[in-house]
């Protein structure tokens, strides 16, 4: 037993990290200290004046652990993985995972390459950004090769040179054809220089000899070859536009600013942080992002938790990080993106001046994002954490987070195949998806096949913490009422697990009316978010097996059940194809009904009908 009062003796003195557990032992909140023993102690302390949010957490808090670590960066960088990985509910997180596209230029190449590149490696090769839109990077991209012909293939040159035929794009003047030995690499390399000095934002040079390139044409009355060229003038010109705004010097610096929702009705609150990329002096671009925060939070706290979070995850760091507000750990986190970036980074809180007015300009907009999408956030709110809150009510449980969904597809096919779909607060991770090719049933089963898939998914050695089925639900979704539920509960029995159980009941038309759980039908209202959740979640889960299905036919990998039969050819196979439409169809068929299909008479129908009921009759669970 964790006696909170007896633990707390045990802190020690060093720096490190520690985790709270709430009463599920689910991690509700991560946090650094200098001092382990001091800061662990404050939270149970009950003369301080802690905040809502705290005041709130404490009374969750079943155990915490800690993990000591050398030194205060140490703890930093432990807490900001954590935080990461666990999203616990206490702590300010970010809503968005975004990534920003790099142009990559390999000049340790014999002949080098300009590719599109989300990550920035610690290789010989040149990069260009980060850049906010992937779009423009693919136009700047495409306008660079048209321009100095700059080739786009994976071939290793020289070694592949005269092994294949020049690509469409030599055809097309837009590569010389190094892989044909058309162009020296030195003369290759006068190309890329010129490529190099155009990404820096060296236009005039290249919009000079394309002018000139333009008037010659347009004298020897190449009128065709005029417009490309002043196309491509266009096309550079608009690219200068996008960084015609100066700030001052020709340095790398991101602005910082934030907006808080305030409402007084919320329990939790909205934060929209924006940021300004400035590379080289010129304002790139800039991006908003969204937070999770709690009641109570201060704006310092949700810079602070921004930073962490988000250049955690950047492959790009800025000599300098300019915030409307000082931060608490201003000089730890220098310390730490120092380390990260490999020169000095400083956080600076301008007073006035040009920075001070790009920070208020930030600030502006994050206030504009804010209001324009409060509506919409709250909408999405109440479509996913919302709605899990609602089916908590249903089934009269609490802390549901994961829920997987399963279905079974063997439509038109003999080998059945299983889905298994993940919603992790309401929205779906599809990275945690797994498909299943049933082995070890013959025949349209759909009971057989879900307790091989449920066995398979629980006996699963999983192959680290990443994996899909390192992470147990905290509910089973079955697409199928009592029998399904049945089967489930009965696999979880013999492996000797505790996870709740729901069937998704379906009307006569296949549309949801409710959920089978622990022997009762719920009815659930039909215009409610949480209905629509498990409408959503259904469908996944029927559209995933059936895509995975579809996948294998097309491989000839399946067969139709019907081939199986005896005295069903390929006429009658069609005619019953025809008229049912699928297997479940023919499958629910009477025998009258087979009789009196195209081509079918009382023999073959009877072979049908005897086919699918001779396999249900032995296969069905017991359902008392």
């Amino acid at each position: 037993m964790f006696l909170i009062e007896e633990e707390l003796k045990k802190l020690p003195p060093n720096p490190g990290v520690y985790i709270m557990h709430g009463e599920r032992d689910e991690i509700i909140y991560v946090g650094k200290a200098v001092s382990l023993k001091n800061r662990v102690r404050q939270y149970f302390q009950s003369s301080r004046n802690k905040g809502a949010k705290i005041e709130q957490m404490v009374t969750h808090i079943s155990r915490f652990e800690y993990i000591i670590t050398d030194s205060e960066l140490e703890a930093l960088v432990l807490e900001s993985n954590l935080i990461k990985e666990h999203r616990p509910k206490y702590n300010t997180m970010l809503k968005d995972d975004k990534s920003y596209p790099f142009i990559r230029v390999t000049v340790q190449e014999d002949f080098p390459r300009v590719l599109f590149s989300r990550r920035m490696k610690k290789d010989k090769s040149r990069y260009f950004g980060p850049y906010t839109s992937a779009g423009a990077v693919k136009d700047v991209i495409e306008l660079v090769r048209k321009l100095y012909q700059v080739r786009s293939c994976s071939r290793v040159l020289p070694r592949d040179t005269g092994k294949e035929r020049p690509c469409l794009y030599y055809h097309m003047k837009q590569c010389t054809a190094p892989c044909q030995g058309g162009v020296t690499p030195e003369e290759y390399k006068k190309n890329i220089q010129k490529v190099l000095r155009f990404l820096n934002g060296d236009f005039q040079e290249t919009i000079d000899g394309l002018t000139e390139k333009m008037q010659q044409a347009s004298e020897e009355m190449r009128f065709e070859d005029a417009m490309e060229y002043r196309d491509l003038i266009r096309s550079i010109q608009m690219i200068g536009e996008r960084q015609k705004i100066t700030t001052y010097g020709q340095e790398d610096r991101d602005i910082i600013a934030a907006a808080m929702d305030e409402s007084e009705d919320l329990r939790d609150q909205d934060a929209v942080v924006q940021v300004f990329f400035v590379r080289d002096g010129k304002l790139i671009g800039r991006d908003h992002f969204y937070l999770r925060v709690a009641r109570g939070d201060t704006k310092e706290q949700v810079l602070s938790s921004f930073l962490k979070q988000f250049y955690a995850g950047t492959p790009f760091i800025p000599g300098e990080i300019i915030l409307e507000k000082d931060i608490e750990d201003k000089e730890i986190i220098e310390e730490w993106l120092s380390g990260r970036r490999k020169q000095k980074v400083h956080i600076l809180v301008p007073k006035k001046g040009t920075k001070e007015k790009m920070v208020e300009l930030a600030r502006e907009n994050a206030r504009m994002v804010l209001d324009k999408d409060r509506e919409r956030i709250r909408r999405e709110e109440g479509r996913t954490i919302g709605a899990v809150k609602e089916v908590e009510e249903w089934l009269g449980l609490s802390g549901l987070s994961r829920m997987e969904a399963f279905d079974i597809s063997n439509i038109s096919g003999f080998e059945s195949v299983g889905s298994m779909v993940v919603y992790e607060k309401g929205r779906p991770k599809r990275s945690d998806y797994r498909k299943f090719r049933i082995k070890s049933v013959e025949g349209p089963n759909d009971y057989a096949s879900m307790e091989e898939v449920l066995t398979r998914r629980f006996t699963h050695e999983s192959s680290g913490e990443f994996d899909s089925f390192a992470r147990m639900p905290d509910l089973l979704l079955m697409d199928g009422g009592k029998g399904q539920v049945n089967i489930a509960l009965s696999v979880l029995d013999k492996l000797n697990l505790s996870i709740p159980v729901c069937g998704m009941v379906k009307d006569d038309h296949h549309r949801t009316r409710g959920l089978y759980f622990n022997n009762e039908e719920i009815p659930i209202d039909t215009g409610s978010e949480g209905f629509r959740l498990i409408t959503r979640i259904q469908d996944e889960a029927h559209r995933f097996a059936i895509e995975y299905h579809r996948s294998l036919r097309s491989k000839d990998q399946v067969h139709s059940v019907l081939d199986d039969i005896k005295g069903i050819g390929d006429t009658r196979r069609k005619a019953l194809m025809r008229r049912f439409r699928a297997i479940e169809n023919i499958r629910d068929a009477t025998l009258e009904e087979l009789e009196h299909t195209e081509s079918m008479n009382a023999a073959s129908a009877r072979q049908v009908y005897d086919f699918f009921h001779k396999k249900e009759r032995e296969n069905s669970p017991q359902n008392d």
